[in-house]
């Protein structure tokens, strides 16, 4: 075993929420197999139970299986992180390579839209992008995507400044490698550990600002299971049947903290300050 993996192995905090994680996408995946009823499956006989044999979490108000809708609500959770912070990065690679690798009024002309972009709060952002595209799934993904490509540039910008006046980068240019091979094949592997810690920490924002926007009603549209969504609905609900309101608050908050101190773990081990510790 490498000395890299196994300073990953030795922390205790990337194990335990590497476990967390991996069981939750492993119950994302697996959700028809695991879940014991169908998400969107009525049992008018049964709303507003509480904890049950059939019933592990109880039922919401028109009878769905409250474990069932949470384990499809991580499915929901996990493809719209994911997918929209891989837009994030894309973009914002692509952009902070070319605005720290070229400069000048190429980079100025890059970073003043991407403060821009930064002048807006997050979830603000998000909302119009969403109300202007209509509510859903993919306009849910592609809104969150494009908020969060900002802070993939600025810290891919910030990388490649540190690194493509390096020797390896000057002896590239010196032997007349073309700008895409200078710019993919020896200044990006340099700046993958950055992505990586970002990464991790923005899919936690991703998640928490989509459940924003199904509890406001512009995210993800019902009958499809929302963690959010279900916060949002359980409102009226919270004295018959607590359940409804705290089982997808306790999962939501589970993942993104266990996506934040990965993150950080992530970062702590990454940081050239802490590999002496």
């Amino acid at each position: 075993m490498n000395p890299f993996t196994k300073r990953f192995m030795q922390n205790k905090t990337i194990v335990v929420c590497g476990i967390i994680l991996a069981l939750i996408a492993l119950a994302a995946m697996f959700a028809p197999l695991i879940a014991p009823h169908d998400p969107t499956e009525m049992f008018q006989e049964n709303r507003l139970e509480s904890s049950s044999s059939n019933f592990l979490f109880g039922t919401d108000q028109f009878g769905r299986d409250l474990l069932s809708r949470i384990i499809y609500g991580a499915r929901v959770s996990l493809i719209v992180g994911i997918s929209s912070v891989l837009i994030s990065v894309v973009f914002g690679t692509i952009f902070g390579l070319v605005a720290g690798y070229f400069g000048r009024w190429l980079d100025s002309v890059i970073m003043r839209c991407m403060d821009i972009l930064f002048a807006f709060p997050e979830i603000l952002l998000a909302l119009a992008i969403v109300a202007a595209l209509g509510p859903g799934t993919w306009n849910t993904i592609l809104a969150i995507g494009i908020v969060n490509i900002p802070i993939f540039t600025r810290t891919v910008r910030g990388a490649v400044l540190s690194v493509k006046n390096l020797e390896y980068v000057e002896s590239a240019r010196a032997i007349g490698a073309k700008t895409g091979r200078i710019l993919f094949l020896e200044i990006f592997p340099n700046v993958t550990a950055p992505l990586l810690v970002q990464g991790s920490l923005a899919i936690s924002g991703a998640i928490l600002t989509e459940s924003a926007l199904s509890f406001l009603g512009l995210g993800i549209q019902p009958p499809d299971p929302s963690w959010g969504g279900m916060i949002s609905e359980a409102r009226r609900y919270m004295e018959l049947a607590p359940g409804m309101i705290v089982w997808p608050s306790v999962a939501m908050t589970i993942t993104i903290l266990a996506f934040n101190l990965f993150g950080d773990a992530i970062r702590d081990i990454l940081d050239p300050r802490h590999r002496g510790k």
